[in-house]
Formats: C-alpha cells, sequence, structure tokens
C-alpha cells in the first residue's frame, strides 16, 4: 500500500466519524455558509504573478516544515505579499492541518481560500463552504470519473470554485468536464514523492484553455515560474519554499517582487 493509499482509508475512517458526530445539516446552519466567496480562477488570469501561497506544518514527505506557525499571521503576510490565492492544509494526520486554519485564515484575509484536503464526500464540499473555504481540491488519482462530476457539480451549487489535480494524461483525459474552474498538474509523484517540472510541461497543451491551469509542487524559482509561464501557466503553488522560512509572509513578499522585477 502507497502513502496516498494508506491517507484515502484513513480519510474514509475520519469522514464515516465525524459524519456520525455532526450532521451535514450543522454545517449548512454555519454563519459563512451564506457568504459570497472569492473567484481563484479569475484572480489567476488576472495577475501578473499567479502565486498560491500554502500554509503546512508538515507533510509525508518532510515530517517537519513549520510547526510555529500562527495561521492568521501567515494568512495576512501572504495578502500583503500580493499572493493571489492562499492554500490552507486541513489534514491532521499527515499534514497537521485542521479546518480551524482555515476558519482563521478566513477570519483573518479576503484573498480566496482553497482547502487542500483529499475530499471523497460530498460532506467534506459542504464542510469547506461552512469554514470559509471559496475552492476546493479535488484530486484524480483517488476519484472515479462520476465521483469527479459529482462532486465538482455540488462545489458549483455550493458558490465553490474547483481546483482538479492531475498526475498524468490519463488522469487528465477522465477528468475534464464543464463543472471545473482550473486544472492543476502536480510535479509531484504521490507514490514516490520525486517531482519534476516535466509533468507540467508535458501536460500543458493537452489543457483546454477554458480552464485556469496551475502548476503545483517542486516550484522554488523564478526561473521556474518563467519557464512554466510560456507553457500556458497563470497560477503556481508554493508551500514548502515560503513555510520553511521563519516568516512565510515575508519570504513570498520577497519572492513575488522578485517575479515582477
Amino acid at each position: 500500500m502507497n502513502i496516498l493509499d494508506k491517507i484515502i482509508a484513513d480519510k474514509r475512517k475520519e469522514v464515516e466519524l465525524k459524519k456520525s458526530l455532526i450532521p451535514i445539516s450543522q454545517w449548512e446552519q454555519s454563519v459563512l455558509f451564506e457568504r459570497g466567496t472569492h473567484s481563484l480562477a479569475k484572480g489567476l488570469r488576472q495577475s501578473e504573478t499567479g502565486i498560491i501561497a500554502e500554509h503546512k506544518r508538515r507533510s509525508p514527505s518532510k515530517a517537519t516544515i513549520n510547526q510555529n506557525t500562527n495561521v492568521a499571521q501567515v494568512a495576512k503576510g501572504y495578502q500583503k505579499a500580493g499572493a493571489s490565492g492562499m492554500s490552507v492544509l486541513t489534514d491532521l494526520k499527515y499534514f497537521g492541518g485542521s479546518l480551524e486554519d482555515l476558519l482563521l485564515a478566513r477570519a483573518s484575509v479576503e484573498l480566496p481560500l482553497l482547502r487542500k484536503e483529499f475530499i471523497i464526500d460530498g460532506y467534506q464540499v459542504v464542510e469547506a463552504k461552512a469554514h470559509g473555504a471559496d475552492v476546493i481540491l479535488l484530486i484524480a488519482a483517488v476519484l472515479t470519473r462520476k465521483e469527479i462530476k459529482t462532486l465538482s457539480e455540488l462545489a458549483r451549487s455550493l458558490q465553490l470554485e474547483v481546483l482538479l489535480e492531475v498526475h498524468n494524461e490519463e488522469e487528465l483525459q477522465k477528468s475534464i468536464m464543464p463543472s471545473l474552474d482550473m486544472l492543476g498538474v502536480n510535479n509531484r509523484n504521490l507514490k514516490t514523492f520525486g517531482v519534476s517540472l516535466e509533468t507540467s510541461k508535458s501536460l500543458a497543451a493537452k489543457i483546454p484553455d477554458e480552464f485556469a491551469k496551475v502548476s503545483e509542487s517542486g516550484i522554488s524559482t523564478i526561473e521556474a515560474i518563467e519557464e512554466l509561464k510560456q507553457y500556458g501557466y497563470q497560477g503556481f503553488l508554493i508551500g514548502e519554499n515560503f513555510m520553511k522560512t521563519e516568516s512565510p509572509g515575508k519570504s513570498a513578499e520577497k519572492f513575488i517582487q522578485e517575479l515582477k522585477a
């Protein structure tokens, strides 16, 4: 069993437990459920940098990235830096995140917020909306075409945008549908954790132009972004590069200023 299979097996148990404790109707009554959302796809298309800055404390490939962060401070730092959006990890067991992180980020900034999670059930989509997300992530590697359709259409009905993540052409072909807003190519192989920007380059031309193109993982230099822009990418998800520093917000600000220059 590879790490992704393990994460999904644990996630299924977690979601079933949550469902038994908190009915979906409770999330639908949340204060944030009626709020209007911000468009990340539109923001990426209009931005000259397209940075989606991420908050994550750890990952299966890096036991500790930054355990001492204050989510509200990081979010404010990212907004001040000029990020187009913020990605918030909400998985506890493998990434040290939580839905409270999402709530705190939402209370702190007006940036479009992406709930970065292993979504396998409509319950999690409703949860995302109730905690202030504007966008959800769907991972093609763990979902069937039918599941992608069901989950993305539910997200749309809640005014949430969808970033669909793929790792290869097979996943891309099964996933293309009108209920998506952005297509992300993850440069990290989720089975081996190796990273290669060639993944983004090889899939770029196969992504229809109606979707904002996002490159994810392993992006740490201005040169990498300049190169990926030539392949039509408008969004760049950067986590570890900012989070491994003492002040993620300041790191993001310096990076974005250099990118603009």
